[in-house]
């Protein structure tokens, strides 16, 4: 087929409209039009339902969509990577990661890296589910479990494990839990068990739920656990990594604790020469060095 037919398709598919699209591609629509009947003809089927408010795709027309659109994903891989053969990093770098990590452990550091690469464009997906690096759905993935795909670079750089944290003043007001059944007395805030989230974390909180707490709050991110535990409603199941953006908590029965919660950096084969991924992988590994420095020092490593 025709690439540059397939090219206009896809811009008049992602348009809905010969017009626009003929304004993205710089082409008249009478161009656009008879491009598009000549890949109907080659194809000896119909793409496109017309209409007077714009053209909807067929069923034939999603296919070629759907297939046009990896066409495009891979070629932006290759330009991307074409690009980064200079030794400037910049252009945009597309990171995905859970609520919790990017906002309370990643977001707050981020201006280092911008120090260094003031020309990088950071795109920052927060959300539970897990993209499709190959498909290049995002370009770098920080996940709290291995990969599970063949076609990705993986590294692990750090373990997370759950804790209790509370503030002073909620102590102070309801008194410090010394055993797990006296969680009895206290209001807990976790995640809820039922969202997306770490095994780990959800095992812990099963165990809690048995001391017969009379007081549940739970929120569907950590983000906003941290945020009802800083305003003193209860005792919050967190992360580990929260202290040290939050020095106003104090850990509650530091002997419980979660298992291990691997952190692991992924990106696709493809990218393993991108001086934007290097950049990024770098700075990563070098505030986990801090990171731990940091949590050994206030004695929480």
């Amino acid at each position: 087929m025709d690439w540059d037919k397939l090219r206009i398709f896809h811009a008049v598919a992602d348009a809905g409209s010969l017009t626009h699209a003929g304004d993205t591609l710089h082409l008249s629509q009478s161009a656009v039009s008879r491009q598009v009947r000549a890949l109907e003809e080659s194809l000896n089927t119909t793409l496109f339902h017309r209409h007077a408010r714009g053209l909807i795709l067929t069923e034939q027309g999603e296919l070629l969509f759907d297939a046009t659109s990896a066409m495009i994903k891979r070629l932006d891989a290759a330009a991307a990577r074409i690009r980064d053969s200079e030794e400037e990093v910049f252009g945009e770098l597309r990171v995905t990661t859970t609520i919790g990590f990017g906002t309370l452990w990643l977001a707050p550091r981020l201006h280092k890296l911008y120090e260094q690469y003031p020309d990088l464009n950071i795109d920052l997906m927060l959300e539970e589910k897990v993209l499709d690096l190959p498909m290049r759905e995002a370009d770098v993935a920080i996940r709290m479990k291995e990969p599970s795909q063949a076609d990705l670079i993986r590294k692990r750089m750090m373990s997370v494990r759950m804790r209790l944290f509370a503030t002073q003043e909620y102590l102070d007001k309801n008194g410090t839990p010394e055993t797990v059944e006296d969680l009895h007395h206290h209001r807990l805030i976790c995640q809820n068990t039922r969202a997306a989230q770490v095994s780990a974390g959800a095992s812990l909180v099963q165990t809690l739920l048995t001391s017969d707490v009379p007081s549940l709050l739970t929120v569907n991110n950590y983000f906003g656990v941290l945020q009802t535990v800083l305003h003193d409603l209860g005792i919050g199941v967190l992360p580990d990594y929260v202290v040290e953006e939050s020095p106003d908590l104090v850990r509650v029965l530091p002997d419980l604790e979660s298992v291990e919660v691997p952190v692991y950096l992924a990106y696709p084969e493809e990218l393993r020469q991108s001086k934007r991924i290097q950049a990024f992988r770098d700075f990563i590994q070098q505030e986990i060095t801090l990171h731990r420095k940091h949590l050994r020092e206030q004695g929480n490593l």
